[in-house]
């Protein structure tokens, strides 16, 4: 039986390396997938899922009006799973069409991405995806300062720590930084002696 899985990490615990992960071993299996990410990442071009360590893969773009539940129903093939980078992007409607595509159409979806913003807010994705998802997993890492599990991240502008402004700005490791509790309310450079 299909479910929705939302997988969730900060920056730099490794969500594209585990959707590529995936895509290479339904494929070599001959099991067709899909891969989408949120139309509004372009850091590496739109319509492309990139992880850091240069692995990339052309996926199909979703936009905030997107009906996603009838393109995977209308596909000519029917995948054996849809995985979804960026998932932190995507609309209340976005995690609502996933939920169909698992329930109507019987095809696993795994939705990748952020928590919280570098506000500790949650993305409306993100918000969606903790109601409705099957199983929640998280990816972890470290904090770039400390060895505790990074659980935030830290947006920088010129080195210093950011906690306010727009939600969304696209930016790789020059702007943002995976950080436990402690550093990101009291980064090294904010700590006094």
């Amino acid at each position: 039986m299909a479910q929705l899985y939302y997988k969730y990490g900060t920056m730099n615990s490794g969500k594209t390396i585990e959707i590529l992960k995936v895509a290479h071993n339904y494929e070599e299996q001959g099991k067709p997938v899909v891969i989408m990410t949120s139309a509004l990442d372009t850091r590496d071009g739109f319509g492309v899922v990139s992880s850091r360590i240069g692995m990339r893969r052309e996926a199909i773009p979703i936009s905030s009006e997107m009906d996603i539940f009838t393109f995977i129903a209308q596909m000519d093939t029917k995948p054996y799973c849809v995985l979804i980078d960026e998932c932190q992007f995507l609309s209340k409607q976005n995690v609502y069409d996933l939920a169909r595509v698992v329930d109507h159409l019987n095809v696993p979806v795994m939705a990748f991405g952020l928590k919280n913003d570098f506000q500790n807010e949650l993305f409306e994705g993100s918000k969606y995806l903790l109601l409705l998802a099957d199983k929640i997993d998280e990816i972890k890492t470290i904090c770039q300062y400390c060895s505790k599990k990074a659980t935030m991240v830290l947006r920088t502008e010129n080195g210093k720590p950011v906690y306010e402004g727009a939600q969304i700005q696209i930016g790789g490791n020059e702007t943002y930084i995976p950080v436990c509790r402690k550093h990101y309310f009291h980064p090294p450079s904010q700590q006094k002696t």
